[in-house]
């Protein structure tokens, strides 16, 4: 399957001001609307109470999660297509979301009494052309959980076709996808279709909470954030576990698909892919993304040839256009200290905004009030505003949140300063020309099965 690179730059944006769209203060958890003006398109679902019938795109274990939380929302859903590039994992995904909905129902979880689950084999489709008929099959919403490398496409080809969607954050993993991203948003909102993205803490009401208290001056200005995510790291998946699990050795496309996390054409590295996050919240309490960012990172211990071509660790000093600060770490190395959290310093007081506490002049605030399941809440805010009919878009600030990712990881590869106007024009497309398993992907290893690997001072990002 052929698909064309879109590196057009003639609508590149150039934001270098608070043009970051502020969301905490328009949403409201059971049922965020976050834009105005607009009509859901009735074309996508009927209103009211009436079934939603939901594709999902990527069995993995976030598409996993994302389907049974869809079909937990309140009202009539129907898992109705399930879409992935590997049959293996479409079954597997299909079982688990099968025994947790019967699970949920045994429990006595009302909503999940009107879940159904009707996914015979003529709507499951395998394959990396997979996505287009799972969006043809007479469904209301997409859930797109592949991973962020196919997100662009997904995202325009769900839009083109008049369909709501929840795509997993990150939205791309480079800056043409980004600007592909915009333009589809822009698209979005023209025809009054929903969009939410998996960047849940948006939707914790504790998160809201602090965020809120920050942003009316807990601790006046503030100068300094510092965001986190610093772990041991995550699965890889060998040339020989493909074989033990499809019965074949697999081309180099099929090997690079299934082992995505190491390859930045798929992933972005993992500053794009988890610390995105952390960077989202910095950005969310700011009202703004980074205008400049600079930083190192590189391979310590991670260098087998399953590890592909990211870094391990990256450590970037970002500066918002108001002269502050946001220190950010990642790494993936085992036997170190772990964090995923977020701090902010100000100039009255101190947050620790990832445990929900504050100390300022008026003395310490933390957070006391009710908790819920992020994760299913975000989609219970969508599938209510597609009910309602109610205006919801959350891919603008989920595209500048994966951008200021993007950054991060130009500067820590480069070795150089990168300012978001170099960012967001960069003409560097990491994908590939043609999606097919016998096709032969961007990267390649050498002729001893290590792949490229950028070198700060000599790699190209912009």
């Amino acid at each position: 399957m052929i698909q064309p690179k879109n590196t057009s730059s003639s609508e590149a944006p150039t934001q270098t001001r608070r043009d970051f769209v502020k969301t905490s203060s328009a949403l409201v958890v059971g049922g965020a609307t976050l834009a105005s003006g607009l009509n859901i398109a009735r074309a996508a679902h009927a209103a009211g109470d009436d079934e939603i019938k939901i594709a999902v795109i990527g069995c993995g274990g976030r598409g996993t999660g994302a389907a049974t939380q869809a079909l937990l929302t309140e009202g009539k859903v129907t898992l109705w297509a399930m879409a992935d590039a590997f049959d293996g994992r479409l079954q597997s995904c299909l079982k688990k979301v099968e025994r947790e909905i019967k699970k949920k129902t045994a429990a006595g979880k009302e909503n999940a009494k009107t879940a159904k689950i009707d996914v015979p084999p003529e709507r499951q489709f395998t394959g990396l052309d997979a996505y287009q008929k799972a969006i043809d099959s007479g469904v209301d919403l997409v859930v797109l959980a592949t991973p962020p490398g196919f997100r662009p496409m997904q995202f325009e080809a769900a839009i083109e076709a008049n369909k709501h969607v929840f795509m997993e954050k990150p939205l791309a993993v480079d800056s043409p996808g980004i600007r592909r991203v915009l333009a589809t948003e822009k698209k979005a909102k023209e025809k009054g279709l929903a969009v939410g993205v998996g960047l849940q803490r948006h939707h914790d009401p504790r998160y809201l909470e602090t965020i809120k208290r920050l942003q009316d001056g807990a601790i006046g200005g503030i100068p300094l954030t510092r965001v986190y995510w610093n772990g041991a790291g995550v699965w890889t998946r060998s040339r020989a576990d493909f074989t033990k699990a499809y019965g074949h050795e697999p081309t180099e496309m099929e090997y690079q698909v299934n082992n995505w996390y190491y390859f930045n054409w798929l992933c972005g590295d993992h500053i794009n892919e988890q610390h995105i996050h952390n960077l989202d919240v910095s950005n969310w309490l700011k009202n703004a993304h980074p205008v400049e960012a600079n930083g190192m990172g590189g391979r310590e211990v991670r260098k087998g040839k399953d590890h592909g071509q990211i870094f391990d660790h990256h450590s970037i000093e970002y500066t918002y256009d108001d002269g502050s600060t946001m220190m950010s770490q990642c790494r993936h190395i085992k036997g170190c200290m772990n964090r995923v959290d977020e701090f902010a310093t100000g100039t009255k007081g101190t947050a620790h905004i990832g445990k929900f506490s504050i100390t300022g002049p008026d003395g310490d605030w933390k957070y006391k009030g009710p908790r819920v399941d992020p994760y299913q809440q975000e989609h219970d805010d969508l599938f209510a505003a597609i009910r309602k009919g109610k205006p919801y878009s959350e891919a603008e600030y989920g595209a500048h949140s994966t951008m200021t990712a993007i950054m991060g990881r130009m500067a820590s590869y480069s070795g150089k300063i990168v300012t978001w106007k170099e960012a967001i024009n960069s003409q560097v497309d990491l994908s590939p020309s043609t999606y097919d398993f016998a096709a032969t992907p961007p990267v390649v290893p050498d002729e001893n099965g290590n792949y490229p690997v950028p070198v700060p001072g000599k790699t190209k990002v912009i």
